[in-house]
């Protein structure tokens, strides 16, 4: 095999010259460094992800995963693919993007860094192949570990923050600044958003269903897609919301997965216990107060409030003509959620709005503390 011509090389600043070797010596060290450095990419993206579950989720199980993924990782990291690292002469160390500049919440972080470790996992295990046998049966493996860890952990996530939620705004068609009114709530600290538009063509639906949804990834909360399962699945929502004539839960369950979240609407004590038997993770309870949004829909006053109060045992969110002006009647009769459309879509400042709203469902939750 003809031999490559001596080269200069520049190792810590001074340039030496290199003693000529083979093309095939030449491809073996390539292939080392990229081993090497997605090794160090993968594990430095596992142990970002192992601090939160250790930390933010206090899972020791979860933690438990992430630590035994870099220990194989270490495992395969040998003296052989570091010494061939070439920190200095690497032009990817230059590179940089400014969505990797900030991160607008621990869900986009933690997303970025699955991505990082699942990319990472795939060139090891290509370039495996080449380098020893097994290696990139290994790499697969654990590229699909990684996914179902991703799956568990995100859904864990969805759980614990539709529990912190309060306050949930579900859009409405006739606002003329979709976007602008729903990042202007999120801004004033609002984390659900339910996508919600009964007449649009469905390449409009995908493409505002796709906005919202990065909208709600920036600002870490939750984003559900009404009735539509296949645009939530599209997107990559959070999960659905279905009404009492929409798909049947189970169904739902079944497309969607254990991991994403399913609300339903009731209007009454029997559909709330139904909801609740057949698994559904949250509850609309309403229309509290007539509204335009439910017009065939009488109102069921506050009386179905409080029998959701004293008997629910899953998250619930009160909806239905609910304002400034009567929420506190609502959370008198033991709201501690609220749900609302025109109270948020059609405000002047839908950032001050959210943030009354927030502070008196904010101030129950502390007077129950106290």
């Amino acid at each position: 095999m003809k031999e490559l011509d001596c080269y200069e090389r520049s190792i810590n600043g001074v340039v030496v010259m290199v003693e000529p070797y083979s093309q095939k010596q030449h491809t073996q060290q390539v292939i080392y460094r990229i081993l090497d450095a997605n090794l160090d990419r993968g594990r430095e993206g596992l142990r970002i992800i192992e601090e939160w579950c250790r930390f933010g989720l206090d899972d020791p199980q979860l933690a438990q995963e992430c630590k035994q993924l870099r220990q194989e990782l270490a495992s395969w990291h040998t003296n052989e693919l570091r010494a061939a690292r070439d920190t200095p002469g690497d032009p990817g160390t230059q590179l940089s993007h400014p969505q990797e500049e900030t991160r607008g919440s621990v869900t986009s972080l933690l997303q970025a860094n699955f991505c990082r470790v699942e990319e990472a996992f795939r060139v090891l295990e290509e370039y495996g192949k080449l380098y020893k046998p097994g290696m990139g049966q290994a790499f697969k493996q654990m590229r699909y570990q990684v996914y179902t860890l991703e799956t568990r952990m995100m859904g864990y996530q969805r759980h614990q923050l539709l529990w912190r939620s309060h306050l949930y705004l579900v859009t409405s068609s006739n606002c003329d600044n979709l976007f602008e009114t729903v990042e202007a709530t999120l801004k004033g600290g609002l984390t659900l958003v339910q996508y919600r538009h009964k007449t649009a063509d469905d390449i409009i639906r995908l493409e505002e269903a796709k906005k919202l949804k990065e909208l709600c990834r920036t600002y870490g909360a939750l984003f559900i897609v009404n009735d539509r399962i296949d645009i939530a699945l599209a997107v990559n929502a959070d999960g659905v919301h279905l009404g009492q004539q929409d798909t049947p839960v189970a169904i739902a369950r079944q497309l969607l997965g254990p991991q994403r979240l399913i609300g339903r609407s009731t209007t009454n004590p029997g559909e709330m216990q139904k909801a609740i038997a057949e698994g559904v993770d949250y509850i609309g309870v309403g229309p509290v107060y007539q509204t335009p949004t439910k017009q065939d829909k009488p109102a069921v006053g506050l009386e179905y409030v409080k029998h959701a109060a004293k008997n629910c045992s899953i998250p619930w969110f009160a909806i239905g003509g609910i304002d400034t002006n009567n929420i506190n009647d609502v959370i008198d009769a033991g709201a501690s959620r609220i749900a609302v459309v025109r109270s948020l879509m059609q405000a002047e400042q839908p950032t001050l709005v959210t943030q009354y709203l927030l502070s008196q469902l904010n101030r129950v939750g502390s007077e129950s503390a106290d």
